[in-house]
């Protein structure tokens, strides 16, 4: 290795760029600014360079200083993100990244699970829409919903998306529904982004798409599932994700065609980092959990 600077000269360095004063640094840092400044003429004098414009009373980082600060301050970053890493897996906890409508409706529902099976291991959940820059952040692992097209990770795939037509009980009791058809008799509604999936659905039943009721766009999945089950119409929907509500009475499946999606569920971390035990028993457990959510839909026609 080339040799590398004193760590404390580098701290000292760092604090005073960042607050712009030796007296800022020298509070942060528990020292005297004198101390601080003796750092920073030290690590100057290794580098060869001035850091620090010096004036009465004020100091303001050189063009040199700006560029060191910005390398520096990345780097106390990544040393940051480590350690903690470092301590989450010696401590047990797990921090993981997953979309509001996937922990409020899948993740949630099962987390008794988990914690039952695996007390010693300490979940701390955020609920987050987008891609997490491992790099930059402290989240171990994140659940993602897509092609499984995405750098810097590695990705686990953990299954499909199917959707199904979705109703409450009262609407079967108003309707006949035999037929694929017959759900045209219903108002229809779906996610506002995503307008394919009904005339997709009857397109795989071999139905022509000639809604009579018309239809109802909600921003979510969500959404769309809690207006389904308060009778406003049918919607489609991963039956993983209404588990609890099919089993409540609350929804019904009237067709059991399943249509699946292009899309699947994916479980991913930062690409090349070792699973820590956590991350390595939270893998397996959502795994075998994705696997039976696959079981018990098996009756349905895929």
């Amino acid at each position: 290795m080339k040799r590398l600077p004193p760590f404390k000269a580098l701290q000292a360095f760092e604090s005073a760029g960042r607050t712009g004063s030796f007296q800022a640094a020298a509070q942060e840092l528990f020292v005297t600014p004198s101390a601080i400044s003796h750092q920073v003429k030290a690590l100057e004098a290794f580098l060869g360079l001035e850091l620090f414009e010096r004036r009465v009373r004020k100091v303001t980082l050189s063009m040199a200083g700006e560029r060191y600060l910005a390398a520096i301050s990345q780097a106390f970053m990544h040393i940051e993100s480590a350690t903690g890493q470092l301590a989450r897996h010696a401590g047990g906890e797990l921090k993981l990244a997953v979309a509001p409508t996937f922990l409020d409706r899948w993740l949630l529902p099962r987390f008794n699970d988990f914690t039952n099976r695996h007390p010693e291991i300490e979940l701390d959940i955020h609920s987050s829409i987008g891609v997490i820059d491992f790099n930059q952040s402290d989240i171990d692992m994140a659940v993602y919903f897509g092609d499984g097209e995405w750098g810097g990770v590695s990705c686990t795939h953990l299954r499909p998306s199917f959707l199904v037509p979705v109703c409450a009980p009262e609407l079967l009791e108003q309707e006949r529904i035999m037929v694929p058809a017959d759900l045209l008799k219903l108002r229809l509604l779906q996610v506002k982004k995503r307008p394919e999936h009904w005339p997709s659905w009857f397109a795989l039943s071999q139905t022509g798409f000639h809604p009579a009721l018309g239809i109802i766009s909600f921003s979510n999945g969500m959404i769309t599932a809690n207006a389904a089950t308060e009778g406003l119409g049918v919607a489609l929907t991963d039956p993983s994700l209404v588990s609890a509500e099919i089993e409540r009475g609350e929804l019904m499946i009237p067709i059991d065609l399943v249509m699946q999606l292009p899309k699947s569920f994916y479980l991913v971390s930062q690409k090349n980092r070792p699973l820590s035990h956590p991350m390595m028993v939270f893998q397996t457990w959502i795994i075998e959990r994705m696997e039976r959510d696959l079981t018990e839909h098996k009756g349905l026609k895929l």
